[in-house]
């Protein structure tokens, strides 16, 4: 890129537009300058050459040099907002920051004990999913480390002190449910909210049920959004599309979408016990062509019916040994 995609906002944040990946094609990074000339970046994006690229045009036209950067801090774990960290440390000699849940499931997902990449194939073929998708979604998640590499040296931030960026006291918010430890950073003062995946314009934040994390994704997810809609926010500045206003009503409208997939998915076991992945179809069909749809659809119909058996509306019927997991509703 030849010219860097940015945006300056009330209280001196500036958004960076780093390239990623379809279908979401960026992410969005903020700068926070104190100041003496110090930058605090936020969610520096995926370590791929054309965000190495973008990096190197911002500073240039900011008119800054690495060693600016002190701050690194990561909402949340997913290689779009924390897979450059380990690199722009190394350019910068920055701290990284983030929550110590974060952090830990970053090691989970890609560290030198990882078990993600081997175990989720085998645990959707435990709620049914035919193997011969199997290899696809394997080859989607190796795909991922080179984006999340090196990883970097990682600080945590207490959630119950304030953080400081830009010279200005923020508080942080852990909400989970899109990703283990996710932070938001909340300035009451004017009502900005930097929120990564949290709530999210246009998009609704994924929810997954994966293996060896969160077993109650979409409880935490929905607990986390009816906290922070009780914020006073003037305007939230998201991870991914514009930065908005009307934050309650967004969090609220997010609220009322799982809601209706709760029912939606209840209705289909109405009709009698279905797999995981039976429901998953019903529920996405039109939208899942490739391993990467398969996936982020396969574990957010599995967090829904978690919740569905958690709230006792429905069951799970535990299979003979090799056979698949199926629901069904409570009667």
């Amino acid at each position: 890129m030849s010219k860097a995609d940015l945006i300056t906002w009330e209280g001196g944040i500036i958004q960076v537009s780093v390239p990623m990946d379809p279908p979401l094609r960026q992410v969005n990074s903020y700068i926070l300058p104190d100041r003496n000339g110090q930058l605090t970046v936020i969610d520096p994006g995926p370590h791929t050459p054309e965000a190495e690229a973008a990096w190197e045009v911002v500073l240039q036209e900011l008119d800054y040099s690495w060693s600016a950067i002190r701050d690194i801090v990561v909402t949340h774990h997913h290689p779009d907002h924390y897979g450059l960290a380990g690199w722009l440390q190394s350019r910068s000699g920055g701290k990284v920051w983030m929550s110590e849940r974060a952090h830990d499931e970053a090691r989970l997902t890609w560290g030198a004990e990882a078990i993600l990449n081997e175990a989720l194939p085998l645990f959707f073929l435990r709620y049914g999913m035919p193997e011969d998708w199997v290899p696809g979604i394997r080859e989607h998640l190796e795909r991922f480390l080179p984006q999340v590499t090196p990883q970097p040296e990682v600080a945590y931030i207490n959630a119950a002190e304030p953080f400081i960026m830009g010279n200005r006291k923020w508080q942080p918010l852990v909400t989970g449910g899109h990703a283990p430890g996710h932070l938001s950073f909340y300035h009451g003062g004017s009502g900005q909210i930097l929120c990564g995946d949290a709530v999210l314009p246009q998009i609704s934040p994924n929810v997954s049920l994966q293996p060896g994390s969160d077993p109650q994704p979409l409880r935490t997810f929905m607990e986390g959004r009816r906290e922070l809609r009780s914020l006073r926010v003037t305007r939230a500045f998201p991870g991914h599309r514009e930065p908005f206003t009307g934050f309650t009503e967004r969090a609220d409208s997010l609220l009322r979408h799982h809601e209706e997939r709760l029912d939606q998915a209840a209705a289909l076991l109405a009709g009698g016990p279905l797999s995981g992945f039976a429901v998953c179809e019903a529920l996405f069909r039109s939208r899942v062509s490739s391993a990467h749809q398969m996936r982020f659809a396969m574990s957010e119909t599995l967090a829904h019916l978690a919740e569905l058996v958690r709230r006792e509306r429905a069951e799970v019927i535990e299979p003979e040994p090799g056979g698949v997991t199926m629901f069904a509703a409570v009667k």
